[in-house]
């Protein structure tokens, strides 16, 4: 038991310093974001997609991990966690405090990056309504007013003017 202990200690370590890699990424993607630097948001994005799988195999791993423990400890395997595991090391005080601490800074890390995904969402957001803006600002500048013409139905035509303004031949 003592060494699935350090192994999941190990593995919550690591997820600890690939979510906080990944918070620094973020807070960069989001300089990128605010800036309209595409091409190294892209270069970003690329590095968080590798981040992120690393992430994917230390949880399995964690799994893994737990699923052993709970094969040790008698207890079924899917509603096993890292808190109860803390709960039933009791008599094991310094095990104990490690473990917390680890998942402390685990959830800690998680949290923050949680943040800084939201802030990022909202700044892509504003971004992309911004964009909207811009096309429908564009679009209108080149389109001239409708004119005041109805046809036979007392219904309006949807004429435009002519691009050059009003037209001065009669």
């Amino acid at each position: 038991m003592a060494s699935l202990v350090e192994e999941l200690l190990n593995v919550l370590d690591e997820e600890t310093s690939k979510y906080d890699a990944l918070y620094d990424l973020s807070t960069k993607k989001r300089d990128c974001i605010v800036h309209r630097d595409l091409a190294e948001l892209e270069k970003t994005a690329g590095v968080e997609n590798d981040l992120v799988g690393d992430l994917k195999n230390l949880e399995k791993k964690r799994v893994r991990i737990l699923r052993d423990m709970s094969v040790v400890l008698g207890r079924d395997n899917e509603t096993l966690t890292v808190t109860e595991i803390i709960v039933k090391l009791e008599k094991q005080p310094k095990e104990q405090e490690a473990l917390t601490q680890a998942r402390d800074r685990l959830v800690k890390a998680a949290t923050n990056m949680q943040f800084m995904n939201d802030q990022n969402a909202v700044l892509l957001s504003q971004a992309i309504e911004m964009v909207d803006f811009d096309l429908t600002l564009f679009k209108s500048m080149r389109q001239a007013p409708e004119t005041a013409n109805y046809g036979r139905n007392a219904i309006s035509t949807g004429d435009i003017l002519p691009s050059g303004g009003f037209d001065a031949k009669q």
